[in-house]
């Protein structure tokens, strides 16, 4: 028996090499994973071609993942660097890479990033048939657009984000609404673009069967964008976040018929008093579909600092049915990141994913955070940097200012309660009996 999808296989009761590598690493069985598969609550984004592909699972039950973005622009036009960031996200274990280039060789870069990383790729094509290719929106066909999809699934991507749910009368109500940010997605406006200039409807909408047919060809994973996500505050779940939410639900349910995997993207900027029901909007409207989100970030007001507020608006998120988390970088909309950034922003998206998965009780999540407290309890340094989530970082600081005690630390010294605890119920400090 044969299968074109990894969806397709798990609702024939195939079980695929992938689908044992990710039963293993979430500890869960496989009849379990295969029945999720099934109905679209987990995926495994794995596009045939990727053939250096560690394979992950998203979705419901499973460990918190972290996506981080990287990519050739105009101004910052080096791959190597660029090549150079993601081994630095492999080695922080960021667990997908999306390469967001629009400018230059895209396809040389983009094979190389394939070719280089056993975590999963994804890609935004619309920005490679603007800027990569050097066309303008005004010249842009749907056709050129479409073949710029089947070229990232022929290069071995294993999921696209493709803005499919901002049609026409989407961006009708955007035009009307009182919005402060209108779209601050990059693909959503240039979609919005393109439907204005050419009074058409949105390509990826109105021929959203030709997209599934590459999908299911390359078993490639449609990560289906907000173009309406909300930019900041003032702009969430209002009627244009919400409509086009609904239609990435119907668009879903087309796409689950031609056994092609899905996940939701979602916001963006966002009270944390709203993250909440907007997850539980997401699930329900979109049919449990894995949910994909930015952020969401609480507050506005904090640039320099924004993978704070994007790590306390994803662990609200995940912890309450967010799959996904695509890392912010204290850089986020100042410039492109440097490594430091890019380090700084992966592991406040894993405290994030970590604290959310402990929230979730994901099997083996709270197993970490008690060996690194039996490590702590026993002053074993070297097992609490071993276990550190950085312990680069972690080595750096005791390293910094050491004690005069080894079994301490420079901040209590010999008033270290747990060296004192420990002493006093092992009756090393107890004065001799009788």
């Amino acid at each position: 028996m044969s299968y074109t999808t990894q969806m397709d296989a798990a609702r024939k009761g195939m079980i695929t090499e992938q689908m044992k590598v990710v039963a293993e690493k979430e500890k869960i069985a496989l009849e379990t994973l295969l029945q999720r598969m099934s109905d679209g609550s987990v995926i495994i984004p794995a596009n045939k071609a990727h053939v250096s592909l560690d394979p992950e699972g998203i979705g419901r039950g499973l460990r918190t993942k972290i996506n981080v973005n990287l990519g050739i622009s105009k101004d910052c036009s080096n791959p190597s660097l660029e090549l150079d960031k993601a081994r630095l996200a492999l080695s922080l274990k960021a667990d997908a890479i999306m390469d967001l280039s629009c400018y230059g060789n895209t396809r040389a870069f983009r094979k190389e990033l394939v070719a280089l990383s056993p975590a999963m790729v994804g890609t935004v094509p619309l920005y490679d048939a603007v800027g990569g290719a050097g066309k303008s929106v005004q010249d842009l066909t749907a056709d050129d657009m479409f073949d710029v999809v089947e070229r990232h699934c022929a290069d071995g991507v294993d999921f696209l984000t493709i803005h499919a749910g901002l049609n026409r009368r989407a961006a009708e109500k955007i035009s009307r609404q009182e919005r402060i940010s209108h779209i601050v997605s990059r693909g959503g406006s240039l979609i919005f673009a393109w439907m204005a200039i050419h009074d058409q409807e949105n390509p990826f909408y109105a021929d959203f069967d030709r997209l599934l047919d590459i999908c299911q060809r390359h078993d490639v994973t449609l990560s289906l964008g907000d173009g309406c996500r909300p930019g900041c505050l003032h702009d969430a779940t209002d009627a244009c976040q919400v409509e086009e939410l609904i239609t990435l639900g119907e668009l879903t349910r087309r796409a689950w018929e031609q056994n092609v995997q899905v996940m939701i993207e979602g916001p963006g900027h966002m009270a944390m008093d709203e993250i909440a029901g907007n997850m539980m909007l997401e699930k329900r409207l979109c049919h449990g579909a894995p949910f994909y989100v930015l952020g969401p970030l609480v507050t506005d007001v904090a640039p320099g600092y924004d993978h704070i507020t994007s790590a306390i608006g994803g662990a609200i998120a995940a912890a309450n049915g967010a799959d996904f988390l695509c890392y912010v970088t204290p850089a986020e909309h100042l410039r492109l990141p440097d490594h430091n950034d890019m380090k700084v922003g992966i592991i406040a998206s894993r405290i994030a994913a970590h604290a959310a998965d402990i929230a979730k009780g994901v099997p083996g999540a709270r197993q970490w955070d008690d060996a690194m407290s039996t490590a702590r309890a026993a002053l074993d340094w070297e097992a609490q940097f071993n276990l550190a989530m950085d312990p680069e970082i972690a080595r750096h600081y005791r390293n910094t200012a050491p004690p005069e005690h080894t079994d301490t630390c420079s901040m209590c010294g010999e008033m270290c309660a747990v060296r004192n605890m420990n002493r006093i119920l092992s009756g090393v400090d107890l004065p001799p009996k009788g």
